[in-house]
């Protein structure tokens, strides 16, 4: 002021003049003044409403954070403004910090959940960072979040297990059929192929049931297959049967008849089931169609030889020549299929084996009986043979023979009896007659109870008139005192079912019952008896001298 009046003094401002200036002064610095004490006024109420800002932030950061306390906060509310904003600003800052980690952990959790779910969805390339509710940033809602997101990594996980359960189906299938593994998986998914990692595989809806129908289909493809296999390889094994192709050659499809009777899952073996291996069998078959053909008659004329085999050991007579021409007739006809024609006749076979085996207790008992008369017919010459006690060379056989031999025909009678009753049984049972080649075996039977009947009648009629000789010749002995030359007596041979047989046991073995040509008791096939008194069949010739004897023995009286 001092100044503004000294400059006034030597400028000779007037009093006026100077009052003015003064009141000017005044005002100006009554202006300053209250600009200052509003500035003052309003950083009060800035410093104010900051610390009400930071008080109700506190309070909605707690309650965000879930809080109801929070060590940090000053008590007191005491001091000035800045001292409550200083005490109040670290609590602030820490909860701030907070607020943001549990903001990132919120995120981080969401944002998993949201994958996981776009995942199922299959929309996993469109996931966004998720927006935090910031007004809830509790500790139990994080909870909730976290065991939101453990439910879902449970289903991912099953999702995952299902896909690659799914995928090694695919794969054993694939691999089952000759099929490319890779191109089919990549159909469905492109992340299901191998070169990608499990985690990156897709899980969705749509995945999982277009690996569920690809099963489907691929076991439905293996289950045709594998019928349409076991089908060639029952047709491949019936060719060869029929064909009696070598085991060299079976051992070629080994493959494809190694599972003629597995199941659809015991089918495991890579490119079992393959494409171009049906279609190798099929081409097989197919080969072997035609050429059965061209063999069916030398297979048809195997099976009849075997046929006629098993008759011919059986002594069952059939007419070879005609059963050929029938069977050559049909093949060359054309008017059965060439597997039904080998299927009958190997059913022909088999019943033919059923009959040889019904019948081999009565053969072989006929082979005993037959064996029996030869060892009789052997016998009866050996007792004959005047010099059977000689001691020549191998005379001591004969009589160890001749011993057995007696032994064997006292059985006779009882065996032939066994087979008559066997062979009525047989008969009974069957409703057919007996036939051995082609004659009632029973007539036989009878026709040789009879003709032993007659024999032995005849060797005792024999034995009486050579006792009546001896006695004759003893008696003109003593009148004219002379001996008489021995006479040797003939007795008949017996009669056996080989006198007019062979030696393989052909049909020549039967015996002989044509009453035409042997004068013989005849015997019908169907076991009719001629009662007409005829002479004994195949019984040998009496010598010329037992037929003297006989003559003069019958004409002395």
């Amino acid at each position: 002021m001092l100044v503004f009046l000294q400059i006034w003094d030597e400028v000779g401002e007037t009093d006026d003049e100077r009052d003015k200036m003064l009141l000017q002064l005044e005002q100006e610095c009554l202006d300053v003044y209250k600009r200052k004490v509003d500035l003052a006024v309003k950083s009060r109420a800035q410093l104010l409403q900051t610390l009400a800002d930071a008080r109700v932030e506190l309070t909605h950061l707690l309650s965000a954070l879930g809080e109801k306390t929070y060590v940090g906060i000053p008590e007191k509310t005491s001091g000035t403004i800045k001292e409550q904003l200083e005490a109040i600003a670290p609590a602030l800052e820490k909860l701030w910090k907070q607020k943001d980690d549990r903001i990132k952990e919120f995120s981080d959790v969401q944002y998993q959940i949201q994958k996981i779910c776009a995942e199922i969805a299959g929309t996993s390339e469109q996931v966004e960072s998720p927006a935090v509710d910031e007004s809830d940033l509790s500790i139990k809602k994080l909870d909730e979040f976290q065991a939101q997101l453990h439910d879902l990594q449970k289903e991912k996980s099953e999702r995952l297990h299902k896909v690659l359960d799914f995928v090694s189906t695919v794969h054993d299938l694939c691999a089952v059929l000759g099929e490319d593994f890779f191109t089919t998986v990549t159909e469905v998914h492109p992340s299901l192929n191998d070169s990608r990692g499990v985690q990156s595989k897709s899980i969705s809806d749509v995945t999982l049931s277009s690996l569920a129908k690809t099963v489907l289909v691929l076991k439905e493809d293996k289950k045709k297959r594998l019928q349409k296999l076991q089908e060639l390889a029952t047709q491949l094994i019936d060719l060869w049967n029929l064909m009696d192709t070598t085991p060299e050659e079976r051992s070629l499809f080994d493959h494809v008849t190694c599972n003629i009777s597995a199941s659809v899952d015991e089918v495991t073996v890579p490119g079992a089931l393959a494409l171009d291996l049906i279609e190798q069998a099929e081409v097989e078959v197919e080969r072997l169609d035609q050429l059965k053909a061209s063999k069916m008659k030398e297979i048809a004329l195997k099976r009849q030889a075997e046929l006629e085999e098993i008759f011919a050991h059986a002594h069952i007579e059939i007419d070879t020549e005609v059963a050929r021409e029938k069977l050559l007739s049909l093949i060359d006809a054309g008017s059965v299929e060439p597997a039904e024609l080998v299927a009958d006749m190997d059913n022909q076979i088999v019943k033919a084996k059923e009959e040889a085996a019904s019948r081999k207790d009565i053969l072989d008992k006929v082979e005993k009986w037959m064996s029996a008369c030869e060892e009789e017919s052997w016998l009866e010459d050996h007792n004959r043979d005047e010099n059977r006690y000689n001691a020549s060379r191998g005379a001591h056989l004969n009589l160890k023979r001749a011993e057995k031999a007696r032994i064997l025909v006292n059985k006779i009678p009882a065996l032939v009896d066994s087979l008559v009753a066997k062979t009525r049984a047989w008969e009974q049972e069957r409703g057919i007659t007996f036939s051995y080649d082609g004659v009632p075996l029973l007539a036989m039977l009878d026709e040789y109870v009879m003709l032993r009947h007659d024999r032995e009648e005849e060797k005792k009629r024999l034995k009486d008139q050579k006792k009546f000789h001896e006695q004759l010749n003893k008696d003109q002995d003593t009148a004219f005192s002379s001996t008489p030359s021995p006479r040797q007596s003939s007795t008949k041979k017996v009669v056996g079912p080989r006198a007019n047989g062979g030696a393989n046991g052909s049909t020549s073995r039967r015996l002989s019952l044509n009453a035409h040509q042997n004068g013989a008791r005849s015997v019908n096939k169907d076991g009719k008896r001629d009662t007409r008194p005829v002479a004994p069949v195949n019984f040998v010739a009496i010598s010329k001298e037992d037929a003297a004897s006989h003559i003069s023995g019958s004409s002395t009286p």
